[in-house]
């Protein structure tokens, strides 16, 4: 005799209910991104479940470029599921030119109550973790980009006391750019006088790789914009417990 044929929808529901995750989080990530997604695979644990979304962005990163997303937002995070603990816009750059709070705004139309964090944002959250008010910066942009995010450091209290670019205009490219001259760039800004940190900027300039020796080197932490952001996102939703590099998962 032939066993019944269980229901498979019941089924899967049972399923889920029995493994919920410790979180659902949503990720808003640029068309020209090709780090973000990599590096959060690294740090979020089986138990973590991330939903990721793309909004479209110009290759060429200009704050008129980048202040163009803002309208672009609120499609984008309409394609993410519902019922999230958290949610995060990753880009560094538009979130400084387009604002934490309008960018909070553009998520909340269509995910209302739902906390969400940016990479800049989250970056200061981790200085302040860090007990680090002076700072070493690295990024890849052109001084017009690099120039509102010292400012904006500077508004919440977080000196820069040295700069180091790239002055890559092109995103695509950015994610091109190795690890080993991250490296290099990030030892050179470090030893400056007075730096408590170093903030490797840009969600699509990889450093996992090379955070750790960095930390090594320099003595001081070594905070990247995924880094920040993964960490920001996992501690509004009260998951403890992340494997990630660097001084900031160890707090």
């Amino acid at each position: 005799m032939t066993d019944p044929i269980t229901d498979p929808i019941t089924d899967t529901m049972t399923d889920l209910m029995s493994a919920r995750p410790a979180a659902r989080l949503g990720l808003v990530v640029l068309s020209t991104d090709e780090t973000l997604e990599d590096e959060a695979r690294q740090v979020l644990p089986p138990s973590i479940s991330l939903f990721h979304t793309r909004i479209e962005s110009a290759p060429d990163v200009t704050p008129e470029n980048l202040a163009k997303m803002e309208a672009r937002m609120v499609a984008s995070a309409a394609l993410l599921p519902a019922d999230l603990n958290a949610i995060g816009y990753g880009c560094t750059s538009a979130s400084v030119v387009i604002g934490p709070a309008a960018v909070a705004h553009q998520m909340h139309q269509v995910q209302p109550g739902v906390p969400v964090t940016n990479p800049m944002s989250a970056v200061i959250a981790a200085l302040r973790a860090l007990n680090a008010a002076k700072i070493a910066l690295v990024t890849p942009y052109t001084p017009e980009v690099v120039a509102p995010m010292v400012a904006h450091l500077d508004k919440h209290e977080i000196e820069v006391v040295a700069e180091r670019s790239f002055g890559e205009s092109d995103d695509r490219r950015v994610a091109r750019i190795s690890e080993s001259a991250t490296l290099a760039a990030i030892q050179e800004a470090g030893q400056a006088t007075g730096v408590q940190a170093v903030f490797s900027s840009c969600t699509n300039l990889r450093s996992f790789g090379i955070i750790d020796a960095a930390e090594r080197k320099l003595g001081v932490p070594v905070v990247s914009s995924n880094s920040a952001l993964l960490w920001h996102l996992c501690r509004l939703t009260g998951v403890p417990g992340l494997g990630g590099p660097g001084r900031l998962y160890k707090i």
